[in-house]
């Protein structure tokens, strides 16, 4: 059994490199992505504040499909282009949305979310999946939130 637990008061960068360690330990060495991305959406919701969903959608068929979470039940299918996980998706670029009730075409599946930072995983060149975190408060991600996550998504990248 594994517990892992950021540092009390830690900065984000310091919160971020205890994310990144836990989820290397995690995944290292396990072949099953399904496996990879449920422990790493659990670490993220575990250790990552006021977030209130975690979690990937994965690029299959030419649409993101709900992959592994935590967090309240959520959209199934998103469409590339569509909402700001398709945004990131069809763009292959972060986004990061302070108050996504101003985003142009956001898919509300939890009215609670305020703000989101999605960011594509990328193997090959190609995007194979996004990270997906909701807050219930405005502005909640910034600058170094979406330098943590991008970190994230280089490492799991070829363990999903």
């Amino acid at each position: 059994m594994h517990d892992f637990r950021p540092t009390p008061g830690a900065a984000k960068p310091e919160l971020y490199a205890d994310l990144l360690l836990a989820a290397d330990a995690l995944t290292a060495g396990e072949p099953d992505g399904v496996a990879n991305m449920a422990n790493v959406a659990a670490l993220m919701w575990d250790m990552l504040p006021q977030v209130n969903w975690t979690g990937f959608y994965r690029l299959i068929g030419g649409e993101l499909v709900l992959g592994p979470f935590a967090g309240r039940p959520a959209c199934i299918r998103i469409a590339l282009g569509q909402g700001v996980c398709g945004a990131a998706a069809a763009s292959g670029q972060t986004q990061l949305v302070a108050d996504v009730h101003a985003f142009p075409g956001h898919i509300a599946c939890d009215a609670a979310s305020r703000s989101e930072l999605v960011v594509p995983v990328m193997r090959d060149g190609a995007v194979i999946a996004v990270i997906d975190l909701d807050s219930p408060d405005l502005a909640r991600f910034d600058a170094e939130d979406a330098a943590g996550i991008e970190a994230l998504a280089a490492l799991v990248a070829s363990r999903i």
